[in-house]
């Protein structure tokens, strides 16, 4: 049987799933928004810092895959952390967003397999 994150991996895109938690979610004329804040887990590529969550970045808004009729629009926080020692932001190098396009990298490859046809 499925848990909840199993479940969820299939209607959104496994990266979000594994590294942000949903916060919210609403329905309003037919467009269900979904929001994510990153998890207050430092990335692994820089476990020999001492890092401090210092908030987010500004949001960004995604298309995703329709979910029964209705429009998505993923809201998505992304965390910051501060360096203790040199005060430097940190950040993960995300790829959420298909280049030159406001929805997600497997919403755009879809886009693009079915255009050929």
């Amino acid at each position: 049987m499925l848990n909840d994150a199993e479940l969820l991996k299939l209607f959104l895109p496994e990266l979000l799933i594994e590294y942000f938690e949903i916060v919210k979610f609403e329905e309003e004329n037919q467009i269900l928004h979904i929001y994510f804040e990153e998890k207050n887990t430092a990335p692994k590529e820089f476990s020999s810092l001492l890092l401090q969550s210092k908030g987010f970045v500004p949001e960004i808004m995604v298309d995703d895959f329709p979910l029964r009729g209705k429009t998505v629009k993923l809201h998505i926080k992304r965390r910051r952390w501060t360096d203790i020692k040199t005060g430097n932001i940190i950040q993960r190098d995300w790829n959420l967003i298909a280049k030159g396009t406001r929805m997600t990298q497997d919403f755009a490859e879809f886009l693009k397999k079915i255009s050929r046809y």
